[in-house]
């Protein structure tokens, strides 16, 4: 029987791929025989992000790449065909948050910068959109393909602070959901479209916020594990499994779908 999640020679793109999760789901990826393609910004850490995978045996490419210029996307796009031929797999994990699109325990709504929830929208919503706009049409021409997008526990319940982030993750739910319609019924149904919902991974972007500087959990760190079943933040490594599957011949009947992977933080309730 055919191995469904035999993912050799499948090339992957990974926007926002020099990220804590991006790096660790690009070296996993790669040891399962997949050719990576990084695009990031940060050209230094890029490359030696894919060093490292080269001299573990596996195969990677980085492209600088801004997600929010189509232009740079089509660029990319177009290195990735001319040196593999094809894409088979889009993984949108490009994403941030900004100080003036958060609220303190101190502060209010009125604290919150526009400018700065306009670009906290754009870089997760618009900057998944353009990728997926871009990198889906060798997709449609191969008539195959998978895409996932990243989610937030912030798009199931309004976490506190976060809210231009939690806008933007719900946006990135809905979009997911209506574009697997959109392209099953007017492209094909060999291309799906699915989002992955991390709970709290300990990341550059969250350790301040989640850990003291001698790792004890802050207040919000003690609230985030008072509410998860398995009482732990995850390993950026318990990631690995569900994009293995999600961008397998193991998932060929999903599309639409949001795959949690939280340690049971959105089930609880206390």
């Amino acid at each position: 029987m055919k191995n469904l999640f035999d993912i050799t020679g499948h090339v992957v793109v990974i926007t926002g791929g020099t990220g804590v999760l991006g790096r660790c789901i690009a070296a996993y990826l790669a040891q399962q025989a997949a050719k990576v393609v990084i695009i990031g910004r940060n050209q230094e850490l890029g490359s030696c992000i894919v060093a490292d995978i080269i001299d573990k045996g596996g195969e990677a490419l980085f492209l600088p790449g801004d997600v929010l210029s189509k232009e740079s996307m089509e660029d990319c796009c177009k290195q990735v065909v001319t040196r593999y031929g094809r894409i088979d797999a889009l993984l949108n994990a490009a994403g941030g948050n900004m100080p003036g699109a958060t609220i303190s325990p101190n502060g209010n709504f009125f604290d919150v910068t526009v400018e700065d929830f306009q670009k906290v929208l754009e870089l997760n919503l618009t900057g998944t959109v353009i990728p997926t706009q871009i990198f889906l049409k060798p997709m449609v021409q191969a008539g195959k393909g998978s895409i996932v997008n990243f989610s937030s526990m912030s798009a199931f319940r309004p976490l506190t602070r976060v809210m231009g982030y939690g806008a933007a993750k719900a946006g990135i739910n809905n979009w997911t959901a209506y574009m697997a319609g959109e392209i099953a019924s007017k492209f094909t149904t060999g291309i799906r479209i699915n989002a992955i919902a991390p709970g709290f991974f300990l990341t550059s972007q969250n350790k301040d916020l989640l850990t003291n500087p001698d790792g004890t959990l802050t207040q919000r760190g003690q609230d985030v594990i008072r509410q998860t079943p398995f009482k732990r933040f995850g390993s950026p490594e318990e990631l690995c499994g569900t994009i293995h599957y999600l961008i397998s011949d193991a998932s060929s009947f999903v599309t639409g779908t949001v795959a949690v992977v939280d340690g049971g933080f959105n089930t609880y309730c206390m």
